[in-house]
């Protein structure tokens, strides 16, 4: 796609907003007006990227202030939506990028932040296995891509030329959003054929939590105390600290108020009891899990299986192409906990992807600078 002037960068309304994501296949749930309800300790604006009067892209763009200043950090997590395929073979982001910083900076803005979804390579589920079989192998980033982007590469180029800093490698998960993730092809396949590419143990335990009579539904605004009484069970025994049970309220009501099935909840009982429960996001073609909880009791009944595989039917359901089971860190380590994660969803038949990460702009670097030591701290 070609442009016929200079880019610019202004805030746009909800509705506008909304319509430029359904005019794009998908775009990341963390991209809607409905997560700036969600972040509500950050301000947010949704702005547009304008080719003359026409919309060409859009973002979420949040602010999150600098201790006793009137000055922000702005992030736009996963995002923005704008058209990087094209952006990356024309080699002008800059084009895209320097209104953005313009508008930020006039905002107050210290530094930029944001973490496009563009892959830059991607393994396929048999490497993975012959990576994690490898006692040599530690680290994802060491193994041999199916798939290295053009697309990416191209866009990482751009960003460092343009003096933005790249992502660290970290050994776990970072403060901000996933790097390396996991997905399923849901594109042009069937239940059979989804359910052909799990592993024995996955089929094994969909087919032993159906054979116990493990029933999975769809919750309510009512069930939300129940899943968060499994989540901090679960908070507490995997070592993790939960967030609060208002973050949850708030997310289903800002969500399912902005789409009916931006979010929705899966419970997994037995016997009347709450062993697995689970939220799925979905924004057009692409459908994410996004948290989880178990029961320590009744494991041997398989719930999670079975709440995954329920949110993997409705996702082909709707005519979803990308099942994206989010986070994963580029350990390969056995002796490291997340390497269990890894297994967990390697079952499904999918693959990992590398995103080009989040980038950082210090638009000024004595604040930026402060401002990461102080998060640094707090962390």
């Amino acid at each position: 796609m070609t442009y016929s002037s200079e880019l610019t960068v202004r805030p746009i309304s909800r509705d506008e907003h909304l319509a430029a994501i359904a005019a794009r296949p998908s775009v990341s749930f963390l991209q809607t007006p409905a997560w700036a309800q969600v972040k509500r300790d950050w301000k947010a604006e949704s702005v547009g990227w304008f080719d003359g009067d026409e919309l060409v892209g859009c973002g979420l763009i949040l602010y999150r202030q600098a201790p006793k200043l009137r000055r922000y950090l702005a992030y736009l997590p996963e995002g923005p939506a704008i058209d990087w395929e094209s952006t990356a073979k024309a080699g002008d982001l800059k084009r895209w990028l320097d209104p953005l910083v313009a508008h930020v900076k006039a905002f107050g803005a210290f530094g930029l932040r944001m973490g496009p979804l563009v892959t830059t390579r991607v393994w396929s589920n048999a490497t993975l296995k012959t990576a994690l079989a490898d006692t040599s192998v530690t680290r994802l980033r060491e193994v041999p891509a199916d798939e290295t982007t053009e697309v990416g590469a191209a866009i990482t180029r751009q960003l460092a030329d343009a003096g933005w800093r790249a992502p660290a490698d970290e050994s776990g998960f970072g403060a901000g959003q996933p790097r390396y993730v996991f997905q399923m092809s849901l594109r042009d396949r069937t239940e059979d054929d989804v359910l052909r590419g799990f592993n024995q143990l996955w089929r094994r335990n969909i087919k032993k939590a159906d054979k116990s009579g493990v029933v999975v539904s769809l919750g309510t605004t009512d069930d939300l105390p129940d899943f968060y009484r499994l989540y901090a069970e679960t908070a507490q025994r995997d070592g993790f600290a939960p967030r609060p049970m208002s973050y949850f309220t708030g997310m289903w009501e800002a969500m399912t108020a902005e789409a009916p099935d931006r979010l929705r909840l899966y419970l997994a009982h037995h016997e009347g009891d709450l062993i697995a429960a689970t939220t799925m996001a979905r924004v057009g073609a692409h459908a994410w899990y996004s948290y989880g909880a178990s029961s320590t009791e009744k494991r041997e009944f398989r719930g999670s299986n079975a709440v995954q595989w329920r949110m993997i039917q409705d996702a082909l359901e709707d005519g979803c192409d990308i099942y994206d089971l989010r986070g994963i860190t580029d350990t390969l380590d056995e002796s490291d906990p997340h390497a269990g994660l890894i297994r967990f969803k390697l079952g499904t038949g999918g693959h990992a992807v590398e995103y080009v990460g989040e980038w950082d702009l210090p638009i000024s670097r004595v604040l930026y600078h402060a401002f990461d030591l102080y998060m640094k701290r707090r962390s």
